[in-house]
């Protein structure tokens, strides 16, 4: 009869451990999206570059680049960033003015950028006998998705040179609406010009 005491003991360790497995596993699969939300999150939306040699205190006026420096043709999106350009512009300590009179041009567009999608459903199979198993799946399927990354630059014309540069991360796709657009257009807009100047 000893024997099976030992083997009965040897089996009740064993499940111990698989269900502290499975208990782990289910934390992690509980933890790990809430961590990835979290780093999302605290992750910004807007990354800038600037001319570190620049003082920017020195500029006092604005305009928006003359159209033969402009790179993109008036589109309605370009509407929509001109208009929100102009009403966070005119809370700050810069005024508009005449191209030719103005200390620093303002120039924006859309990026085209692709992202890999891998929404979609994937396809397991399992076996399973007494205490182990194993399975295979398939992968989701992955697409590209042609999105638009809006990009701003403050170009000094009196040394011909970009001195300020945002993107952003929050992207524009094709079936967003109108409205949804614009609403992103102006939370960009917003987020790039709290980093101007350089280091406030």
């Amino acid at each position: 009869m000893r024997p099976l005491v030992v083997q009965a003991a040897g089996t009740a360790r064993i499940l111990d451990i698989l269900v502290t497995i499975a208990e782990s596993s289910v934390m992690h699969v509980l933890i790990l999206p809430l961590i990835v939300l979290m780093l999302t999150g605290c992750a910004s939306t807007v990354m800038t570059d600037y001319d570190s040699a620049v003082p920017f205190e020195q500029y006092d006026t604005w305009a928006f680049a003359p159209e033969e420096i402009r790179t993109n043709a008036m589109s309605l999106d370009s509407s929509r960033l001109e208009a929100a350009i102009k009403r966070v512009l005119e809370g700050r300590n810069l005024r508009r003015a005449p191209a030719e009179e103005a200390d620093l041009w303002v120039t924006y567009g859309i990026e085209e950028v692709e992202r890999l999608d891998t929404s979609g459903f994937s396809y397991g199979l399992g076996l399973h006998r007494g205490l182990f198993g194993f399975g295979v799946a398939t992968r989701p399927p992955i697409r590209e998705i042609q999105e638009g990354q809006v990009v701003l630059e403050l170009i000094d014309p009196s040394m011909d040179r970009v001195v300020w540069r945002a993107s952003s991360n929050k992207r524009l796709n094709e079936g967003m609406s109108p409205d949804r657009r614009r609403e992103l257009i102006n939370e960009v807009v917003v987020d790039m010009f709290e980093k101007y100047p350089p280091g406030t």
